[in-house]
């Protein structure tokens, strides 16, 4: 199949963009020829498997759900443009999509604005809704929650990554469940696996080394090689990892909190590697050193790292205090054997329900009560004040999971038959839950994706 994967951001940094250039890597090694369209100055510094990828121009400024830095574009709301100047993007993207030929599929993600482009287009598209748009665009603003329906209705499917996100879709636009299907996004199995420790030490410090120079807020911290292989040298000593955004919805706060008084009851001196990019990321540090909190901030880091750094770590914490649509790095922890603790809501339950239903009992111990720090100090007790035998049982368990349920060949696959024979019955169920026309108003927007 022809297939072009439009995206209006960048390849890489958040769930989304990630989400772009893994499908677009594992289509096209499929043998499909596969065509991306992004706003990534540097398309060809990723590995899409052979896929095209160009960068379409823009009429004016970039149209986004929180405030952020794009390389040569200025960044504007989209609640807040004019709706000629969001209607002069949609054109310039669609435009630029016919000028590429017949197509026989276009994966348009994110409700408001991969939904208007796909119908600009003119070529059958399915729309990809990833989460950000509905919370900090779509929610309370009637006018957008009409244009989203309107761009919905003609696709020939609207793909939800969990039952979660399907109900806010039917909360906020109206969106039947009989036209969403649940794909939940990929995990490459491959690329995350399983490595012995010394191995992932030195991968890791060979992967930092190799770092080009930067310093920017979206590049690996300076000088990481030397600073991971000191922090990490006593092989014994309980490791807790966070990945994702350094932003106060993200709840790396309570992770601090929690380790902060970690040592007394549980009796373990455990240590954090915090990995991320984001406005919150001073308050952060200072919050560590003032609660005394052992913890490493590194930047954000790429898989060629991560898929190193998860196996050296006891334990991976998304102590998300908003929505998330599914909760990939918890899976993506989770294939190197690294058990994840999530907070127990939104798509990130619906992560950690899959990975227990590959444990006993006595092992499911992969949640925590959302916002509450005391709640996950006790969780992190529970997962690493585990002996040997359980701990290996936990981190066989995870990984066979996410073999078994989450392999981005297969959320290709399905992508491509929703194109071709329409929806499939959600594979949980989606039940609305009414509200007003909208949903109750938007949260605060802050800075990053």
């Amino acid at each position: 199949m022809r297939v072009v994967i439009w995206h209006g951001y960048l390849l890489s940094g958040t769930g989304s963009n990630e989400y772009t250039r893994a499908l677009a890597r594992t289509m096209a090694g499929r043998g499909h020829e596969v065509v991306v369209l992004s706003q990534d100055p540097d398309p060809a510094a990723y590995d899409l498997g052979g896929a095209r990828a160009l960068r379409p121009p823009l009429p004016g400024r970039l149209p986004v759900f929180v405030l952020d830095r794009y390389p040569g574009a200025e960044s504007a709301l989209l609640p807040e443009m004019p709706r000629a100047e969001v209607e002069a993007f949609v054109a310039a993207q669609a435009a630029a999509i016919r000028e590429l030929g017949p197509t026989d599929l276009l994966v348009a993600n994110h409700a408001l604005l991969g939904g208007p482009v796909g119908r600009a287009s003119g070529m059958p598209y399915v729309v990809k809704v990833h989460g950000s748009e509905l919370e900090f665009a779509i929610r309370g603003d009637p006018e957008l929650c009409r244009w989203a329906r309107q761009s919905l209705d003609p696709a020939l499917g609207v793909l939800v990554g969990s039952a979660h996100i399907g109900r806010v879709v039917t909360e906020l636009v109206g969106l039947g469940p009989e036209r969403m299907t649940v794909i939940t996004p990929g995990v490459d199995v491959d690329h995350m696996a399983p490595i012995p420790r010394d191995r992932a030490l030195a991968g890791l410090l060979a992967e930092a080394r190799a770092d080009p120079p930067g310093g920017g807020e979206r590049d690996p911290d300076p000088g990481n090689a030397g600073r991971l292989a000191a922090f990490l040298a006593d092989p014994a000593r309980p490791t807790v990892a966070y990945v994702g955004k350094l932003s106060e919805e993200k709840g790396v706060h309570l992770l601090l909190d929690a380790l902060a008084d970690l040592d007394a009851p549980a009796g373990l001196d455990a240590r954090a590697v915090v990995v991320g990019f984001g406005p919150a990321r001073a308050q952060l540090e200072e919050q560590a050193a003032r609660l005394g909190v052992d913890a490493l901030f590194t930047g954000p880091l790429q898989h060629r790292h991560l898929r190193h750094l998860w196996p050296l770590a006891d334990v991976s914490v998304v102590p998300s205090v908003f929505p998330e649509a599914f909760g990939m790095v918890a899976a993506e922890a989770a294939s190197t054997g690294c058990p994840p603790l999530v907070a127990r809501h939104s798509g990130l339950a619906e992560v950690a329900a899959g990975l227990e239903g590959f444990l006993p009992a006595h092992l499911h111990l992969l949640t925590f009560t959302r916002g509450d720090s005391a709640d996950l100090r006790r969780a992190l007790g529970g997962i690493l004040g585990l002996g040997a035998a359980d701990r290996a049982a936990l981190s066989a368990g995870v990984r066979a999971a996410v073999e078994s349920l989450w392999s981005w060949q297969g959320v290709a696959d399905r992508i491509l038959e929703v194109g071709r024979t329409g929806p499939h019955a959600p594979a949980a169920p989606i039940s609305p839950r009414p509200r007003r026309p909208g949903g109750p108003a938007r949260p605060r927007r802050r800075a990053g994706r």
